[in-house]
């Protein structure tokens, strides 16, 4: 694990990341002292939408008047679920 300090950060900072990018942790320091430590995204994968289509599905009188009358009386009189 590399440190170095703020002002080599600042100036360095998009070699550092390259080397963050590879795999390398690297520690910023402040007089010395460690203050923060860069390191790789555990997962950058993109988001991929529409991914638990059809995993799931609601009743079909999910927004009925009678259910939300139950969801109302329910938090009306604060019974837990």
């Amino acid at each position: 694990m590399r440190t170095v300090n703020v002002y080599d950060a600042k100036t360095q900072l998009s070699r550092l990341l390259e080397s963050v990018e590879q795999g390398e942790e690297i520690v910023i320091a402040r007089a010395g002292r460690p203050v923060a430590r860069l390191v790789p995204v555990a997962d950058a994968r993109p988001r991929v939408p529409g991914r638990w289509g059809g995993r799931w599905a609601l009743a079909e009188d999910w927004d009925s008047v009678a259910v939300n009358e139950a969801i109302a009386k329910t938090f009306a009189s604060g019974a837990d679920a």
